[in-house]
């Protein structure tokens, strides 16, 4: 049982991963910041699973870990939804460099670079941001976790 929902996640991460590069480059919607930080729970799961494939972890440890991880994805998600819908205003994780250390050159080179804000939603699917069906995503990957945590105890 836990193969499965470890192979289920495995899937839906490569799938999430894969989605948002070919939204990227091939589709040209470039990410802001809390975007790119969006996709680590992913790549994170990936490595987790692989390796729990190949080296056989404590499930209980492993579920422990992944539960975590996508807490923290839907956390971060759900701070980018307040960013996107106006509830929270853009910190300094939104700015793509601190541009107090740049020659002129440098500065010119930055200031002709596209700055992608974070409360720009710039690609949705039927309507929802790529951000609301994160916290989705997370979320119930999340849920089953847990839920799959509990019983093994």
């Amino acid at each position: 049982m836990v193969k499965k929902i470890y192979f289920s996640i495995l899937v839906v991460s490569i799938l999430a991963l894969t989605s948002a590069y070919f939204i990227e480059y091939f589709l040209g919607y470039q990410p802001c910041n809390l975007c790119l930080l969006e996709r680590i729970p992913y790549a994170l799961s990936i490595i987790i699973i692989l390796a729990n494939f190949k080296i056989k972890f404590n499930d209980k440890y492993t579920l422990l870990l992944l539960i975590v991880i996508f807490i923290a994805g839907a956390l971060l998600s759900i701070y980018h939804f307040g960013i996107e819908q106006g509830f929270v205003e853009e910190s300094f994780v939104c700015s793509t460099k601190d541009n107090l250390n740049l020659n002129k050159e440098q500065l010119l080179q930055e200031l002709q670079k596209m700055n992608i804000s974070c409360k720009n939603v710039a690609f949705t699917i039927f309507g929802l941001s790529l951000t609301t069906y994160n916290i989705l995503l997370s979320v119930i990957i999340s849920a089953i976790l847990i839920k799959i945590y509990a019983k093994q105890k």
